[in-house]
């Protein structure tokens, strides 16, 4: 797991992906759409993308992609974004964590 914290820390946003994955291209597109700037990290592209896979399986991410962290928290996958944007949640969340800045 500790791969997945070097590669999230000091980022506001960071969104685990794998390039074919239609679900993680609606999240980021999503995302993207308040002008959020993720660091997007596509696993299939990645020489240690099955190690940090299996490091987001253990943390519990079942698909382990797509996997969100905001402000350095693993928030979750599609459903949990999805969930987030229905109650109002995600814009502030990407505010208070300096993804976003209007």
């Amino acid at each position: 797991m500790d791969i997945v914290n070097r590669l999230v820390e000091q980022r506001p946003l960071v969104i685990f992906s794998r390039s074919s994955c239609c679900i993680s291209h609606s999240v980021m597109q999503l995302i993207n759409s308040y002008g959020a700037n993720a660091t997007i990290y596509q696993l299939d592209d990645m020489s240690n993308g099955q190690e940090v896979d299996k490091a987001l399986q253990r943390l519990g991410l079942k698909p382990s992609i797509p996997a969100v962290f905001i402000g350095q928290r693993l928030v979750g996958g599609a459903k949990e974004i999805i969930s987030l944007q229905i109650q109002g949640r995600l814009v502030p969340m990407l505010k208070e964590a300096g993804a976003i800045w209007v």
